[in-house]
């Protein structure tokens, strides 16, 4: 009744192969946007840009470049927090020896850099995979945490190895700094998470997506109908190290403004962008905002109930978010391997069909 493809036809390519191709879907998507640009920014207060909308927007662009890499193309990675870690002090780097340069262009920068490191570490996969290519991953989050601590240029050769990102503006608005408006960093973030998610979108509909998933379903099968591993691979880890990357560059810079890589960007950050995309769905746009979504959303609305509402120690909510984290993996990874992406698409399926049987 509210969800019908009846009466909707395509007369050209161009239209049967766009993104959203049953009005519904696209207006509902153009109404989200609509109020993310034009309704959010007037409403949200620094609270709730720095706990929820800020983390939310940084770690789906992260989840999506772990997605491309993992979901898409099959090559399993550990190292997430150390590409982050690389796409931070990159952007460091270039803000403090380049402080005229736009804002825009060093993020841009620092993610072109990280897809450069990622591609020197996505070698590997070319010998080996699975297993094996998750712990030389692992090893690759362990070399750049250890790099970025011991190499005092990186940092600036602070006393401290601490990195703290200087006050920018764009286009006269302060968007990086203690006196940054809630909305202004709200904005900056956002551009790059829409721009992020269309280009995504866009690659894994075309033919390289196409490759990815061709070497992520039989690799073998994939190169006798003449895919080539080495672009395929690496092509994959260069677009997952440059959007994970930006997300390390903002999440620096924006979001908590100082840095030590230690603490910041160590495995548990791996690990979180991992549970995002198992959690959200392997292989889905929509799964990466899913994860980041319910991840960032759970600490806040358990803390809300169980210390706000019910006195709960922290420390007992704490352990209950493992808890719940670790259970709701088990779940998805043996009932549902696509996660929350799937599960919206059997709701879809579902209310298409309404109320008739199903």
């Amino acid at each position: 009744m509210f969800y019908r493809e009846a009466g909707e036809f395509s007369t050209t390519y161009k239209d049967d192969s766009q993104t959203f191709p049953i009005k519904f879907d696209r207006w509902r998507y153009y109404f989200v946007l609509f109020v993310a640009v034009f309704v959010i920014p007037f409403m949200v207060n620094d609270y709730w840009v720095n706990s929820i909308f800020l983390p939310f927007l940084i770690y789906a662009i992260a989840a999506i470049g772990l997605n491309i890499l993992v979901g898409y193309c099959g090559q399993v990675s550990l190292g997430t927090g150390g590409f982050m870690a690389v796409g931070a002090y990159a952007c460091y780097k270039l803000m403090t020896s380049f402080p005229d340069v736009s804002m825009f262009v060093h993020v841009i920068l620092a993610g072109v850099i990280t897809a450069a490191v990622g591609v020197l570490f996505g070698l590997p996969s070319l010998r080996i995979k699975g297993f094996y290519l998750a712990v030389a991953t692992l090893a690759a989050q362990f070399f750049l945490v250890w790099l970025f601590n011991r190499v005092p240029w990186f940092y600036n050769y602070s006393a401290s190895g601490q990195i703290n990102a200087p006050e920018r503006d764009t286009f006269g608005v302060l968007i990086i700094g203690p006196n940054t408006e809630a909305w202004a960093a709200y904005l900056f973030c956002l551009v790059f998470t829409i721009a992020s998610a269309v280009i995504a979108r866009n690659l894994t509909r075309g033919s390289v997506g196409r490759k990815w998933m061709a070497i992520r379903d039989m690799d073998i099968a994939a190169e006798i109908i003449g895919v080539n591993p080495l672009t395929a691979k690496l092509s994959a880890f260069a677009v997952s190290s440059f959007f994970v990357g930006v997300s390390g560059a903002l999440f620096f810079s924006v979001y908590l403004g100082a840095v030590e890589v230690g603490e910041v960007f160590g495995i548990n950050k791996s690990f979180l962008v991992l549970f995002m995309i198992i959690i959200g769905g392997l292989g889905s746009i929509f799964g990466s905002f899913a994860g980041a979504a319910f991840l960032v959303l759970l600490p806040v609305a358990l803390k809300v109930v169980g210390v706000d509402w019910l006195g709960w120690p922290t420390d007992i909510v704490a352990h209950l978010q493992l808890v719940i984290v670790g259970a709701l993996i088990i779940v998805f990874l043996i009932a549902e391997p696509h996660g929350i992406a799937q599960l919206w698409r059997v709701a879809k399926e579902k209310l298409r069909l309404w109320p008739f049987p199903h």
